[in-house]
């Protein structure tokens, strides 16, 4: 499965050791959205006719929601940084070039936070694409219905719609607080009993200025 709808998945070494460092630790559900990840991208990619690194795209869709498993979930920091972490430990042991580490670190990062992501740098506009189409369908019909198809049959979804909210909650529900101010707080606050979401508003107007 060297190939799927005509994109070619990377099979460098460091290419190959990710995506085992990946299959380790995360189940089907990350695994299967990962690959679809990359794949979603690469194709918006060629659609666009942009140049982009294919395995630096990979890694970052590899390692993307890799915070959220027990082994690389730290107490207390956005899920999204210890996935940068996580990238970032990986490709330094691996001797890649600071330049390349940072433009991972960033994808990874950078991946939940809409608004700013997809100004980036290509291959980091490019994975929040490949995110966004398959986690929320952003911009569908822009990638052709046999391209999905040949994706999804190579990394079927298994209900994802479902499993992964709570994939998403299982990460950092010890650690809501980490979710304030992005989209993640709407996953605490549909799924986390008790859970009252912080209000800027109210920081604001109850901070321990005069005025």
């Amino acid at each position: 499965m060297s190939s799927i709808a005509d994109i070619k998945i990377p099979d460098s070494k460091l290419a190959v050791e990710a995506a085992e460092l990946l299959r380790e630790h995360a189940d089907d559900l990350l695994w299967n959205h990962s690959n679809r990840v990359f794949l979603f991208a690469a194709l918006k990619g060629n659609l666009n006719r942009v140049k982009y690194d294919s395995e630096l795209l990979y890694i970052s869709s590899l390692f993307h929601d890799l915070g959220l498993t027990a082994a690389f979930r730290s107490k207390d920091k956005r899920f999204e940084v210890d996935g940068a972490n996580a990238a970032r430990d990986f490709l330094r042991s691996h001797g890649v070039p600071e330049e390349s580490i940072r433009l991972v670190w960033d994808a990874v990062a950078l991946h939940t936070t809409i608004g700013v992501v997809e100004y980036k740098e290509t291959e980091v506009a490019l994975m929040n694409f490949g995110v966004s189409y398959d986690v929320v369908g952003k911009n569908f019909d822009l990638i052709s219905p046999e391209a999905r198809r040949q994706v999804v049959e190579a990394f079927p979804r298994y209900q994802f719609k479902e499993n992964i909210l709570n994939a998403f909650l299982e990460g950092f529900k010890d650690k809501p607080e980490t979710t304030y101010g992005t989209i993640n707080a709407d996953i605490c606050e549909m799924l986390l009993p008790g859970y009252q979401r912080p209000n800027f508003c109210h920081h604001v107007l109850h901070s321990k200025w005069n005025n």
